[in-house]
């Protein structure tokens, strides 16, 4: 176990509590200290609802350890439903009341509920949310799904959307959409907007919609064995995903591929002459494993970037995502520490950063622009307008998801132009990037922009290699002249060139950073 700051990913009872939150009449009796109630905020606050999780939770304090919590349990169960009168209810433990071992789920069937009640054996200590989510999901269809008459026209079940996931209710209206233009209709969404009895209808469709496989995939792969409904692999997103994913559901329906693309733009804007200046932009992609894959295709094949790094957060996507990333020509980083993600990207020094809310922070630090493709994210990200990712409206809203961070070609020409301004100086940070630079009181009327950084030579400590593989620490100086000429180069860049010529400078023993030092590095790295 450590200490962190930030996670990708809660236990996993918050991703059972997605599920039932995203369904209806469906009620999730949680056993939980008193401190595990924390979560209700991530519904409330940060997805922005107008009404907490459907959770009970039994809350015991300290001084009930003492005393019969297994008891306090069977209450609360009991209270649950008479208050909230649910068509089913799933019980579990949060990662603290675990280690009680009260069996809550054991506790609850026993209990004779007129209602379905689902027990949830989610591991806390080996597990995360998305497995929670997957799992839970895959308990409620295990437990109320039944084979059933097929409806009459073409239908599917769309699988995988929850409460807390990234545009997840814009992405279920433009498939909806999508289909239905096709003449395929939908059967059942779930988790997100189902009720315990649509649950039992799902076998009545034709095949299923996989929308996000981190959620949903376990019921799928049951639905497939058990109920006889094939499921698709392409994800809808990119001009590219979404033709993929109509060929397949229409080769999975025996029906004609249709797609309506007067509403697309995103071909014709990449390619317009305004957007030259996206090609071979260098990108780092980090997320969930289906949005970094989909992603990464986007940004190579649709946007003309060059994909310098890209990894996941869930291991469950482990090996899809490698296998993404050795098409891409990088190798996947596969971690939940952002400390290892902030110095891959570090390290790639690229140009734009796709990632979740965590990359949106490193971005700032860096000085690195970001566009948020992935949950974990904050409340910004969960906008009022339309916004999906999947479809043809959600490839136009990518368009704008990763051009809006970057420098256009004529505004980067401005402000080399405009360097002496005092809006552009470099004390100044960024425009794009919100004006982060430092502020100091001016003279009157409060805080101002810090004045430019004067000419004096700058100390620094590098490493140099031995002969015998041995590092010492030596200092080197720029001087004036070469700190001047590195100003002359594009901000987005001058971090990796500044980086290279101390490296350089360094490995050839060098105590100053002359103009010529600076050329001399810059032609080394473009050999």
């Amino acid at each position: 176990m450590k200490l962190t700051v930030w996670t990708y990913e809660g236990p996993p009872h918050v991703g059972a509590m997605r599920v039932a939150t995203a369904m209806r009449d469906l009620h999730y009796v949680l056993h939980a200290p008193q401190g595990d109630t924390y979560a209700d905020l991530l519904f409330t606050m940060i997805e922005r609802r107008d009404h907490r999780p459907p959770v009970t939770y039994t809350t015991f304090k300290e001084r009930d350890l003492g005393a019969d919590t297994a008891d306090l349990f069977r209450r609360s169960c009991q209270a649950a439903y008479e208050r909230f009168r649910p068509e089913a209810m799933i019980v579990g433990a949060s990662c603290t009341a675990e280690l009680i071992q009260d069996d809550p789920g054991g506790i609850a069937e026993r209990m004779g509920l007129p209602v379905p009640v689902i027990a949830l054996d989610l591991p806390s200590y080996q597990r995360k949310e998305n497995f929670g989510a997957d799992e839970t999901f895959y308990r409620i269809a295990r437990a109320l799904a039944r084979p059933c008459e097929k409806t009459a026209r073409p239908s599917v079940n769309l699988i995988g959307p929850t409460a807390l996931g990234f545009r997840h209710r814009d992405d279920v209206t433009e498939l909806t959409a999508l289909l239905s233009d096709m003449g395929v209709e939908v059967n059942v969404c779930a988790p997100m907007g189902a009720t315990p009895s649509d649950i039992t209808r799902l076998g009545a469709a034709h095949a299923n919609v996989l929308m996000y496989p981190e959620t949903g995939e376990s019921a799928c792969r049951w639905m497939e064995r058990d109920l006889g409904l094939p499921f698709t692999k392409s994800i809808p997103i990119g001009v590219g995903g979404v033709r993929d994913f109509v060929a397949e559901v229409a080769d999975l329906l025996g029906v004609a591929p249709g797609l309506d693309t007067d509403r697309l733009r995103l071909p014709w804007y990449s390619a317009s002459v305004d957007s030259t200046y996206l090609t071979g932009k260098r990108v780092f992609l980090f997320g969930d494993g289906t949005h970094v894959r989909a992603m990464a295709r986007v940004a190579r094949d649709e946007m003309g970037f060059e994909v310098a790094g890209m990894g996941c957060y869930n291991r469950e996507q482990a090996r899809a995502v490698r296998a993404v990333a050795t098409e891409m020509g990088v190798e996947a980083l596969i971690t939940d520490d952002y400390l290892e993600v902030e110095a891959a990207i570090e390290a790639a020094a690229p140009e734009l950063i796709l990632g979740t809310q965590m990359e949106r922070h490193i971005g700032k630090r860096l000085g690195i622009p970001c566009a948020v493709i992935s949950a974990p994210v904050h409340v910004q990200d969960f906008p009022a307008r339309y916004a999906p990712v999947m479809g043809i409206e959600g490839a136009n809203v990518l368009f704008d998801t990763l051009v809006h961070p970057l420098v256009m070609g004529l505004e980067e020409h401005l402000l080399t132009m405009f360097r002496a301004d005092p809006e552009f100086h470099d004390a100044a940070g960024p425009s794009h990037h919100g004006g982060h630079a430092p502020l100091v009181a001016a003279e009157e009327g409060g805080a101002g922009p810090r004045p430019p950084v004067a000419d004096a030579p700058r100390n620094f400590s590098a490493t140099k290699t031995e002969d015998g593989g041995a590092t010492a620490a030596i200092e080197v100086v720029w001087l004036a002249a070469a700190e001047r000429e590195l100003k002359k180069i594009p901000f987005f860049v001058r971090g990796k060139a500044k980086r290279n010529t101390e490296a350089f400078a360094a490995a050839r023993g060098e105590t100053e950073i002359s103009v010529d030092t600076l050329y001399e590095a810059k032609a080394h790295y473009a050999r």
